[in-house]
């Protein structure tokens, strides 16, 4: 709010003329304006680049001011501590700008891998996406073929024909819901966060992934907590978690005997945290893996980019959680989501 940066603009001004003032009635001995580098640090990250080092330029000339006045002490020594308190000032306001300008292109950094880790998801998942959408469009085909006997017949039967014009709606509206989450999740967008209901991103996840858990012959159990408090996220970044860790347990279990395979999602509350929990029944953790799951480029999948887990911690992160694995009993591995409850004091 404009109010609010008035605020701090006026606050950094009477902390500009206390030191101001306090470097002028002391003498030239005590190198009060070093203190200026504190009105340095308070503005960056607050103010623009331009607005800090314009500030910069009116403390080492207010120092120089302040010397010019002060009337009490050797002249020798106050030279010396002009010139260390301009160049702490100096020296100050070109470091603070740099680390904001290296975690700016962090940032950057990061919400570009964020988008390539996208990517990576939709492309393993076009399999399962292309047979989540054939199945409404089969359907489609199905029910409008029914509707048109219906019709043809003499008399038409238009109860027959309206119910299944119906069902060629519904499936018509699950392709376009189908078709909306797979462009939510390519579009290039800035974070978002809002209040979301973790157990609705669970279901959306699973209904992108469920073509490849019936490919793969998975049971699915679900576990997931009623009235389940709402977490502050941008919904397509939880998404691309819970799917980068539905894929990983799908790949887990390739080796595994069909009837063994099983993949169970839990949610629940602990505390002031929400608990996302994805189980398998894979092949578990190679000896020394366990520690290094998150490390970028690291993988044991053939074919795999290692980046999925790093990204899918950053994103965690970023939402104030964390993430991490456990051996999951007699095998398998369980891969825990933990996240603030939105409104919940940290």
């Amino acid at each position: 709010m404009q109010w609010k940066s008035w605020l701090q603009a006026a606050a950094i001004a009477a902390l500009m003329a206390g030191i101001f003032i306090a470097d002028t009635v002391t003498d030239l001995e005590i190198a009060a304006a070093v203190f200026y580098i504190a009105i340095i640090l308070l503005a960056v990250g607050r103010f623009p680049r331009r607005n800090v080092i314009a500030l910069a330029g009116l403390c080492i000339l207010l120092t120089l001011a302040s010397s010019t006045l002060t009337v009490g002490g050797a002249r020798e020594a106050g030279i010396v501590n002009l010139a260390i308190s301009t160049a702490a000032i100096g020296v100050t306001a070109w470091l603070a700008l740099r680390v904001v300008a290296a975690e700016a292109a962090a940032h950057a950094a990061r919400a570009q891998l964020v988008r390539l880790a996208r990517v990576t998801s939709l492309g393993e998942l076009t399999a399962s996406i292309a047979h989540e959408v054939n199945q409404p469009l089969a359907g489609i085909a199905s029910s409008a073929n029914a509707c048109l006997r219906w019709l043809g017949q003499d008399p038409p039967n238009l109860e027959r024909a309206r119910a299944s014009a119906e069902r060629a709606l519904r499936d018509a509206n699950r392709a376009g819901m189908v078709i909306q989450r797979v462009r939510s999740l390519a579009r290039h967008e800035a974070p978002r966060r809002e209040r979301v209901d973790l157990n609705a991103v669970v279901d959306e996840a699973l209904q992108l992934a469920r073509g490849e858990l019936e490919r793969n012959g998975i049971g699915l159990e679900l576990a997931l907590a009623e009235a389940l408090p709402a977490v502050l996220a941008d919904r397509v970044q939880l998404h691309q978690v819970i799917g980068n860790l539905l894929l990983n347990a799908i790949e887990a279990m390739a080796c595994v005997p069909e009837a063994g395979r099983r993949i169970a999602i839990a949610t629940a509350r602990e505390e002031q945290s929400v608990i996302l929990a994805v189980a398998d029944s894979g092949i578990g953790f190679a000896a020394g893996a366990q520690e290094r799951l998150f490390e970028a480029f690291w993988t044991t999948r053939e074919g795999g980019t290692g980046i999925g887990l790093t990204i899918s911690r950053a994103i965690v992160e970023a939402h104030g959680g964390r993430i991490w694995a456990v051996a999951n009993a007699p095998s398998g591995a369980i891969f825990r989501v933990s996240l603030p409850i939105s409104g919940a004091r940290r």
